[in-house]
């Protein structure tokens, strides 16, 4: 298998990550631009705010979109929201998708 090959098809395979993103600032509801984000770029996954003022979750789909999400959540955010830390933890590659749909959870 050449080398161009391999890298093509690992970038096919769906992958999952967990996120959680502290924030400063927090005037909007930080979960609601996440899960627009998350749609946007065709990812599944979940995200919830946190009394604590963080939002965690965890993001599934194609490895390129998953890298421009965690981009985004390390340095853009929600409006109205500074992002003081954000950690992604248990990133793996999955056979196939494990969830279905993007959604905020209470």
């Amino acid at each position: 298998m050449s080398i161009f090959v391999l890298w093509s098809w690992r970038r096919l395979v769906p992958i999952t990550t967990d996120l959680s993103v502290c924030l400063s600032v927090c005037l909007s509801r930080p979960s609601q631009y996440t899960e627009r984000e998350g749609l946007t770029l065709g990812l599944v996954g979940w995200v919830k705010n946190t009394n604590r003022g963080t939002v965690v979750g965890q993001v599934q789909g194609p490895r390129q979109q998953v890298h421009e999400m965690k981009v985004w959540l390390s340095k853009e955010g929600s409006p109205s929201s500074r992002i003081t830390r954000a950690v992604f933890k248990n990133e793996r590659d999955i056979s196939k998708l494990e969830l279905s749909g993007f959604s905020t959870r209470f």
